[in-house]
């Protein structure tokens, strides 16, 4: 592993990390902060799944989580959103390739030999930051925003008993539904849309729920509204009666204007099941 760059931050240390990766085979990098708190011992972890076009910085650097997260001490991890290289596969539109690997582990060519970001994150990455990290495993909880907001709820019904919590910001509700996401699953998965399901957050509500408290906002003014189908996941969540807060804030749009907003709020929910 490569220490890419490290900067004190609200006393702690904001760290950027690339390694060799077995699940993508490629050179992956992304960010760690690690409040004060981690020179005595493991903390919690919260992770924060970034959306299309996205790297581990535009949520490191946006979101303002880091000030929130060093008052309860909490780690914070922003891995990439997609394997990098000259010899990955990409495409010309912004919402597939790099930059959009929704979280998946690809089947189909030319995606299948890297595009392998559920394993990434639910595997390999967690591994390496207990290993060298004082990082405690039994405390983890996962968010993320749109693309990552899909991966985190998904992540999170998909690895029952991982995560202490979730929360998402604007999250993409319903893949198989919208145009952010049957694009990007038929490309990584193929045509047999059985194999979508899993990854598909208001399927994956309606057919196993959630053993971890969930939190999620989205603006009432998000630009991208009509394909975050965020209807199709609140009836989900009502029809199962599933423990949850789901916000739509007035006036809110799709940025990380929205997403530094509420911030407070996710670390402050994260915090009570981090610590209970």
């Amino acid at each position: 592993m490569e220490t890419k760059s490290e900067n004190r931050c609200f006393g702690g240390l904001q760290g950027v990390y690339s390694h060799p990766s077995k699940s993508t085979g490629t050179e992956m990098t992304f960010g760690l902060f690690l409040p004060e708190e981690a020179n005595d011992g493991p903390v919690p972890v919260l992770w924060f799944l970034s959306g299309l076009t996205c790297t581990h910085e535009n949520a490191m650097t946006k979101a303002g989580a880091q000030a929130f997260a060093s008052e309860y001490g909490i780690a914070l991890c922003f891995p990439d959103t997609s394997p990098r290289g000259d010899d990955v596969a990409d495409d010309e539109a912004y919402d597939l390739g790099k930059g959009a690997g929704f979280y998946v582990n690809a089947t189909e060519k030319p995606w299948a030999p890297h595009f392998r970001m559920w394993d990434y994150v639910a595997e390999e990455l967690p591994e390496l930051l207990g290993k060298s990290f004082p990082i405690d495993l039994d405390r983890q909880a996962i968010t993320g925003h749109s693309m990552g907001g899909h991966g985190a709820l998904t992540l999170a019904m998909g690895l029952p008993g991982r995560f202490r919590s979730v929360s998402a910001f604007a999250p993409i509700c319903s893949p198989t539904q919208s145009d952010w996401g049957t694009k990007q699953l038929g490309a990584y998965l193929g045509p047999d849309k059985s194999t979508w399901a899993a990854h598909d957050a208001t399927l994956l509500m309606q057919d196993r729920g959630l053993d971890a408290p969930l939190l999620i906002d989205t603006g009432t003014d998000d630009q991208f509204g009509d394909l975050l189908k965020t209807e199709a996941l609140a009836s989900a969540i009502a029809t199962r009666r599933q423990p949850a807060t789901l916000r739509m804030q007035k006036g809110y749009d799709h940025s990380y204007f929205f997403v530094s907003t509420f911030i407070p709020d996710h670390l402050d929910f994260h915090a009570e099941a981090l610590f209970a």
